[in-house]
């Protein structure tokens, strides 16, 4: 989520209220989100609708194909290996297509009132994403582990912290710290990512729903919308 000029100044802005330089890098999602915890509870029929999607891994888009902001992490670093997303909100976008092959997650995503977006994310075997940071504090990142490689499993890495994931076990980050994923497992990680607006006190939760809703919603993420949009007939054959 880039703001361009208005970005560092928000930012700084919310550091005031979410403790600066010493603000958590993780989070107890449940404390954060009471909604999130019903996404937890319905990670087998999470992923059983995930699987089916996996069965035709290799037709579903590429990160950086559906946001080229994403392209440094998604293609370049790792380039002979695919980073997948599934995309099912989008800022009050809700895309049909691939809503209906997997209607219990979203029957648990709409549940939630402060949610931002909600995609899979499917990593090859061996498919690092290299050390970034979000470039926006108006919002957490939640991961509920899905199909997690017991074989060297991959970690999380979120300023200096490490997180292993695991099959039906939720997390919760602050990515604009910096993060990265080291991955050097035989076998695909795939894990359900959710982003909520970030707790803040009443003026800048106003600030927070203006720039997410009033400027991202309608400029950059109309973008990604429609490339989600033209690739979803590949799913639906």
């Amino acid at each position: 989520m880039d703001y361009h000029p208005l970005k560092a100044k928000v930012n700084g802005y919310f550091l005031k209220h979410v403790g600066g330089a010493q603000r958590p890098a993780f989070f107890d999602a449940a404390a954060v989100c009471p909604a999130l915890e019903h996404v937890t509870q319905a990670y087998p029929v999470i992923r059983e609708e995930c699987d089916r999607l996996l069965a035709q891994r290799s037709a579903l888009p590429r990160y950086h194909e559906i946001d080229p902001g994403q392209t440094q992490i998604s293609a370049v670093a790792d380039a002979d290996r695919n980073w997948y997303v599934f995309m099912l909100y989008l800022l009050g976008h809700k895309p049909q297509a691939n809503r209906a092959l997997c209607p219990e997650t979203c029957r648990v995503l709409d549940r939630i009132p402060t949610l931002v977006q909600a995609f899979f994310s499917i990593l090859d075997a061996g498919k690092s994403i290299p050390r970034h940071e979000g470039p926006y504090l108006g919002y957490l990142r939640y991961h509920l582990g899905l199909r997690i490689p017991t074989v060297q499993p991959p970690k999380l890495i979120v300023n200096a912290q490490e997180y292993v994931w695991q099959a039906g076990e939720a997390t919760m980050f602050d990515d604009s710290w910096p993060h990265e994923v080291i991955n050097e497992s035989p076998e695909p990680r795939v894990v359900l990512i959710v982003d909520v607006l970030r707790p803040l006190p009443l003026v800048p939760a106003l600030l927070n729903k203006c720039i997410i809703y009033g400027l991202a919603r309608p400029t950059y993420y109309r973008g990604v919308l429609r490339r989600v949009e033209r690739s979803a007939f590949i799913t639906t054959h």
